[in-house]
């Protein structure tokens, strides 16, 4: 189909598409459109990556842009910053587009009169629930990634904001894209949708097993790929994809492994470099290295100035921005990673080797095979049309026995069918108080006829399960006042709070439970309060943990909000481990340096910013949840304290200083021992000891400065006053105030703002 020819779209998109090389619709694009995608049908598009499934989604957007938002949901941050780079080339064109992902507790109201909206599906289920007005006003959702209704985490979060934004709106079109699911009819029957279900891509995908010396592929040809004396399976088939003129992405099944296997990886890749390829990866090098002040900036940046690098939740995300941005440039060779980046983050390589495809699974006590479904996801990141000649996908087997297995288990298996999650107890607990304070259902039978428009419902002819789950979830919010069942069910203030807050249920009581029995509860009390909830996940312990977590308990006990478990009972462990987690938040708010933490708890920079975006946000909840029930004065101030201790990673003396936008948590401490000690003396001291403090960087001090509120910011002709290291102005050093050595001031300059993310 000439794009000319396709109906109801702007009239200037045609020669847009032509301007960005697309004359022509690939077969599942014109199939969509066929089927209705322009003119307001519902669709499920079950195309490989590749294939043009952003496109099919845009043309359905586009097409109903005079009728009302559309909203693009996706499942990662990561995904929403990429869709609204793609999507944002059509504001010269008038459209109006937005991006939210964060504070859950909002409604969004900016985005009201936006064209386009891409959001998480948490932040959308969170304006459903704070009622956003601009959600009646939806003409078509994008639900991307929709085989992740399978995800027992995040899936019954997606199923449900998907049937509330279509009781909203039942004209609503819904337009759901996945490059992998089993059992597309069956979605499609659910979201009363048109089914485009296609194994069309624009360039060949080879899958095949590597054995020996040989690529054994899925149509029985073989080629050759020796392993030399010094490589293994993985670094000879990288280094013919380098000779080809190619870039190889690799699965692993750990961080661990993912960080070794860049390591040695870099050992293959470094030799092809071209100088111009050596310096730009330099840049990016230094890049990395800013990012944080840790080991695992430095080690990631040495992989990549090889050539190599790695990709895990455990980095922060400026860390994976950039070696993504790098791969695209094809500046790296090779990209060791997680399966996360798996799940839609464009990617492309020419080759994908998944070398793990057993993983630890701690429910089932040991490795298991990954699904076929999220090899395939995997599968799917080799070959972009545009870029290579064709895309390969290759798994590792060690013998011929696991040669034969892979083939059968997963080159020549079909994905598995998507399965609802919804009906487990911690997804229904959540959803059901949310649907009843909200005004979907005000009675167990509303509730119940609510959940029949679920993939659940739909995948089930056993309600009597789904009755018994939804009545268990029903007591347990009436017995902690969540709900009350008068004349049906009605939401308690409390209730509709915890809703609006986005908390699980289990993760307020926890709160409302510790806050009752707090008098002046200190700041690490608070820590190890939210570590326990649902909502934050606890750090490992370790080897020796135990031990250390188990004294520091006994130790410290006063401070520890609840009824602590006897050490001979199962929640025990939990109970430690929540209390290394709040050990760790408690040194990150008393200014310990991020490699310290990093070093002293076996995380990375994006395990620790995770869990202080956390906190902060289950703080924030417990301040609200503190007013709503009518806590102490004292322990309102508690909570607050707390939270933006560790919002900014400062003792209680920063927090005027460390609230100014630019400040952070390592400059406080630098102005601080300038004697400069609130945002009003910045507005007044001598600009020299600002300039002085700030280690001469001028402009930094005048952003500083003009942030602070004051008059005149700019650092023209003044010098900076010199202070030696450790020394106050009137001759105090840190220690001689008590400040010991966990004041921040080791860390690097380029680490001035890791309190402000």
């Amino acid at each position: 189909m000439d794009v000319g020819e396709i109906p109801n779209v702007p009239a200037w998109l045609p020669e847009h598409l032509r301007d960005e090389g697309i004359e022509e619709l690939y077969p599942p694009q014109a199939e969509a459109v066929e089927r209705g995608a322009t003119d307001g049908e519902s669709l499920v598009a079950a195309v490989p990556t590749a294939s043009g499934k952003t496109l099919i989604a845009t043309l359905a957007m586009l097409s109903q842009a005079s009728e009302g938002t559309a909203l693009y949901i996706v499942p990662l941050r990561a995904l929403a910053s990429e869709k609204r780079e793609a999507f944002e080339a059509y504001e010269e064109y008038g459209l109006d587009v937005g991006v939210t992902t964060g504070n859950y507790e909002s409604e969004g109201g900016w985005l009201a009169g936006k064209d386009i909206v891409v959001a998480t599906s948490e932040k959308v289920d969170s304006l459903v629930r704070n009622d956003a007005p601009w959600l009646d006003d939806l003409s078509v959702v994008v639900a991307d990634e929709i085989h992740l209704v399978d995800d027992g985490q995040r899936g019954p979060t997606l199923e449900v904001t998907l049937a509330k934004l279509r009781s909203l709106n039942p004209s609503l079109q819904v337009v759901a894209l996945s490059a992998t699911i089993g059992n597309a009819g069956e979605l499609a029957a659910w979201l009363d949708a048109e089914l485009v279900d296609s194994s069309w891509r624009p360039i060949e995908l080879r899958k095949g097993v590597h054995y020996g010396d040989a690529l054994h592929l899925e149509d029985g040809s073989q080629s050759r790929v020796p392993v030399g004396r010094s490589d293994d399976q993985t670094a000879a088939i990288v280094r013919d994809t380098i000779e080809e003129g190619g870039s190889t992405l690799t699965f692993v099944n750990s961080r661990r492994n993912a960080e070794a296997a860049a390591g040695r990886l870099a050992g293959t890749t470094e030799s092809f470099l071209t100088p111009e390829a050596e310096a730009e990866l330099a840049e990016v090098a230094d890049e990395l290295r800013a990012v944080s002040n840790t080991d695992t900036s430095d080690e990631l940046a040495d992989a990549v100035e090889r050539g190599a690098a790695y990709h895990h939740a455990g980095l922060a995300r400026e860390h994976r921005s950039l070696v993504e941005a790098a791969f695209r440039d094809r500046l790296l060779k090779v990209v060791c990673a997680t399966p996360t980046l798996a799940a839609g983050v464009n990617t492309p390589a020419r080759r994908v080797i998944v070398r793990d495809w057993r993983r630890y699974d701690g429910s089932a006590g040991g490795m298991q095979p990954l699904s076929v479904l999220e090899v395939h996801q995997m599968m799917g990141r080799a070959g972009r049309p545009g870029r290579d000649p064709y895309g390969e996908a290759v798994l590792i087997a060690q013998g011929h026995d696991e040669l034969d297995e892979l083939f059968e288990r997963y080159v020549w298996a079909d994905p598995e069918p998507v399965r609802s999650k919804l009906a487990a107890e911690p997804a229904l607990r959540t959803h059901v108080l949310a649907t009843v304070a909200s005004g979907f259902a005000r009675s167990r039978a509303g509730v119940l006829d609510f959940l029949e428009g679920t993939l659940y419902a739909q995948q089930t002819a056993d309600r009597g399960r789904l009755e018994a789950v939804t009545d268990d979830v029903i007591a347990y919010l009436a017995a902690n006042d969540f709900l009350v069942r008068e004349d049906g069910l009605r939401a308690t203030s409390v209730g509709q709070t915890v809703s609006r807050l986005y908390l699980d249920p289990m993760s307020a009581a926890e709160i409302i439970d510790g806050l009752d029995d707090a008098a002046e509860p200190t700041a690490l009390g608070l820590y190890h309060l939210i570590a326990r909830t649902p909502d934050l996940y606890e750090l490992y312990l370790r080897s020796g943990d135990e031990e250390e977590y188990t004294m520091l308990a006994y130790e410290r006990e006063a401070e520890l909000l609840g009824r602590a478990p006897s050490e001979f009972e199962d929640a025990f462990e939990d109970w430690l481990a929540a209390l290394k987690t709040a050990r760790m938040l408690e040194d990150w708010a008393g200014e310990t340096d991020e490699d310290e933490i990093a070093e002293r708890y076996g995380v990375g920079p994006g395990d620790i910013r995770g869990k202080v975006e956390a906190a902060g946000w289950l703080l924030g909840a417990a301040e609200s949840l503190a007013s709503e029930v009518g806590a102490d004065p004292a322990v309102r101030q508690g909570v607050r304290r707390a939270r933006r201790r560790v919002k900014h990673g400062v003792r209680e003396e920063l927090l005027e200083l460390a609230e100014v936008r630019g400040v952070g948590r390592v400059r406080a401490r630098r102005l601080y021992e300038a004697g400069i000690e609130t945002p009003a003396e910045l507005r007044e001291v001598e600009k020299a000891r600002v300039l002085g403090a700030l280690r001469g960087r001028r402009k930094t001090a005048e952003t500083v400065l003009d942030n602070a509120g004051r008059h005149d910011p700019s650092m023209d002709g003044v010098e900076p006053a010199s202070l030696a290291d450790d020394e106050f102005p009137d001759g105090e050093t840190r220690r001689d105030r008590g400040e010991g050595e966990s004041g921040g001031d080791r860390a690097d300059e380029d680490q001035a703002n890791l309190g402000d993310f």
